[in-house]
């Protein structure tokens, strides 16, 4: 078992070494004048099982094109089996073609990969399930629920919780949680009455005098969020707290966090977080390297990755 980091997130790439007791392979990824890719990797990797760890975030399409660069480096250097490590897999947004002429990126996304060389792709809170089935190989979809459980526990744990999900969408998600840690559910509806006017939000289920715990799988520009917060503390709710799985965080969107209805915004390192992130008074990064680090170990040992959730 090898692991290799690419450049987009390194400190989650250490601490998933450190949690498996093993060193980074030694590979440098560089760039030529005109910003070309260029990886070149310093050990045998011959006849190994290899773990590529790199998520696609801001600047997306550099990091996915080391990504790839990268897998078709090890496919070239008869790597036994090589499994890509997406915590945050970018373009997944692009599941379905919105309109007439549009593309189904996430598709092309998952061909790209599976052509440069992966035969295994390891992932966190896809934001569409259905992205597994865009790809011929296997896919493990990890799910942030049983770190955010235990951090739920940890500080906001009592009988007047309530999961709220900010949209119809993302009610499963929300529903699994609420059902980790026994609490009730609740649902933000948003719709536009008409072109340019702006969202009403309804909600559906009873948040008066009760805390609440927002659940969504990415914040970009954040602006859904917020106004969920606010609504929420428009019906009653003491007190707002947003668990994302990937802080995207685009934009002028930690500002608008700060300055919002939400208590606290606890997002995952499954991006690496910006210096603005790390300040904000109100944004929390949870570890998920344990997590990730734990199913590679299975996947490398032909074990169950499922049942870290039973």
């Amino acid at each position: 078992m090898k692991l290799l980091a690419c450049n987009s997130n390194r400190p989650v790439a250490e601490a998933i070494a450190n949690y498996c007791e093993l060193p980074l392979t030694d590979a440098s990824i560089r760039r030529f004048s005109d910003q070309e890719i260029f990886v070149e990797i310093h050990e045998n990797v011959r006849g190994q099982d290899v773990f590529v760890i790199q998520s696609t975030s801001y600047p997306a399409n550099d990091n996915l094109m080391e990504l790839l660069v990268t897998l078709d480096a090890l496919k070239r250097a008869s790597a036994k089996r090589v499994t890509a490590v997406i915590p945050y897999f970018g373009y997944a947004r692009q599941d379905r073609k919105p309109g007439p002429r549009t593309p189904i990126s996430a598709k092309l996304v998952a061909n790209l990969i599976t052509v440069s060389g992966a035969d295994r792709v390891l992932t966190l809170d896809l934001h569409a399930g259905q992205i597994q089935g865009f790809f011929d190989i296997p896919v493990d979809n990890l799910y942030a629920a049983p770190v955010v459980e235990r951090d739920i526990k940890e500080h906001y744990d009592g009988d007047d919780l309530i999961v709220v999900s900010p949209d119809v969408g993302g009610v499963v998600r929300a529903r699994n949680v609420a059902k980790r840690i026994d609490a009730d559910l609740a649902i933000v509806d948003k719709r536009r009455e008409r072109a340019g006017v702006s969202e009403v939000m309804n909600i559906i289920g009873d948040v008066r005098g009760r805390r609440c715990i927002l659940v969504d799988d990415i914040v970009d520009t954040a602006g859904t969020l917020c106004n969920a917060a606010q609504a929420l503390r428009d019906e009653g709710a003491t007190s707002v707290v947003a668990y994302v799985s990937h802080g995207v965080l685009s934009g002028a969107a930690v500002g608008r966090v700060v300055s919002s209805a939400l208590d606290a915004l606890v997002i995952t390192d499954s991006i690496q977080p910006t210096e603005a992130v790390r300040d904000a008074r109100n944004i929390r990064v949870l570890p998920i390297a344990p997590l990730i680090a734990e199913a590679m170990h299975r996947i490398s040992e032909n074990r169950s990755v499922s049942s870290l959730f039973d």
